[in-house]
C-alpha cells in the first residue's frame, strides 16, 4: 500500500506567522503568563503541542482575571475593537498576530462603513473572523450564507459593499455575486473578493490529489470551517474520503484491498501530524 501526503497540505502563511510569533513569545517569557484569546487554530493537536510549551487559551471574559505581567496574543482570526480597548484599560501587554489578509479586510470594511455603505458579509455569523469584522462596524452589518438570507436581509435600494470571509469557498462567493448583481438596479454595488488565495488554490490542487488516490484520509479539527469546506471538495471527486480529527479514529477496514492512500487536511492542520499519520499507517502496512 502506497501512502502519499499531500505536498500542498499544511498551514496557510497566516497561521505559520501566528504560530511562529507564539513560539517566540513563549521562549522570550520562559513559557510563563503567556495567553491567547481563543483557540490559536481549530486543531486539537497543535493546541495541545503549544499548551505543553506553556500557552494558555482563554476567552475575553478572562481578561479581568489577568495580572499586569501577562502577555496576551491576538490570534490570526483577529478581535473586535472592544477587545483591544479592554486589554489597554487593564494595562495588559498584547501581541497582535492577526493575519495580514484579515487585517486588510477589517480596514476595508471600516472604510466603507464610514462612507455610509450597507455592509454585507458572506460567511458564518459566529465564526471568530466574522465576530471581529462585526465589531469593526459596530455590528451594523448583514451576515449571510445563502441567496435566501440575502433576499430576506439586504436592502437592494441603497449603496452596498459586500465582502467574504477569507476561508469561504471562492466558487460559493462568485455564485452569490452572480445572483446579487442584478438585484441592485441603478444602485452602487461594490464587490470585495476577500477569499484567501492560498485557500482557493488549495481547492483545485486538492481535487487532483483526491482523484489520484483510491481513498483519502482528511484530517482537521471538527470546529474548522475551512476543514469542512475542503473535506467537501475532496468528497466531491472521491467518495472514499474519510474525515478524522485524530489518528485513533482510523478504521482499518477502510484500507482493505487498497493500494494507494492519500493523506491531507485543512489549512489549520499541521504537516507534522499528517506525517505522524503516515508513519502510523506504514507500521500497519
Amino acid at each position: 500500500m502506497k501512502i502519499n501526503v499531500d505536498e500542498n497540505a499544511g498551514f496557510c502563511w497566516g497561521v505559520v506567522q501566528t504560530v511562529e510569533k507564539v513560539e517566540n513569545i513563549l521562549k522570550e517569557n520562559d513559557n510563563i503568563n503567556v495567553y491567547i484569546l481563543g483557540e490559536i487554530i481549530h486543531n486539537p493537536q497543535e493546541i495541545n503541542r503549544l499548551a505543553e510549551k506553556g500557552l494558555t487559551t482563554i476567552s475575553t471574559e478572562n481578561i479581568n482575571e489577568l495580572s499586569n505581567d501577562a502577555k496576551v496574543i491576538i490570534r490570526a482570526h483577529g478581535e473586535p475593537p472592544e477587545t483591544y480597548q479592554k486589554l489597554e484599560s487593564k494595562n495588559i501587554s498584547y501581541i497582535d498576530a492577526t493575519c495580514p489578509l484579515v487585517q486588510n479586510l477589517q480596514q476595508k470594511v471600516l472604510k466603507y462603513y464610514k462612507l455610509g455603505y450597507q455592509i454585507v458579509i458572506f460567511g458564518k455569523y459566529s465564526h471568530p473572523e466574522i465576530v471581529a469584522l462585526r465589531g469593526v462596524c459596530d455590528n451594523e452589518c448583514i451576515v449571510i450564507k445563502n441567496n435566501e438570507e440575502a433576499d430576506s436581509k439586504i436592502n437592494y435600494n441603497i449603496k452596498t459593499a459586500i465582502f467574504s470571509q477569507t476561508t469561504i469557498k471562492e466558487n460559493d462567493f462568485k455564485n452569490l455575486i452572480e445572483y446579487l448583481k442584478n438585484k441592485f438596479i441603478n444602485v452602487e454595488f461594490i464587490v470585495n473578493n476577500s477569499v484567501c488565495r492560498f485557500v482557493s488554490a488549495r481547492e483545485n490542487n486538492l481535487k487532483n490529489f483526491a482523484q489520484e488516490n483510491e481513498i483519502i484520509i482528511f484530517v482537521a479539527g471538527r470546529n474548522s470551517s475551512n476543514g469542512k469546506s475542503l473535506f467537501n471538495t475532496c468528497n466531491s471527486v472521491n467518495k472514499r474520503t474519510y474525515f478524522i480529527e485524530s489518528i485513533d479514529e482510523i478504521d482499518l477496514n477502510w484500507f482493505k484491498g487498497v493500494t494507494k492512500v492519500g493523506i491531507t487536511g485543512a489549512t489549520s492542520t499541521p504537516l507534522w501530524y499528517l506525517n505522524e499519520l503516515k508513519q502510523y499507517l506504514e507500521k500497519i502496512n
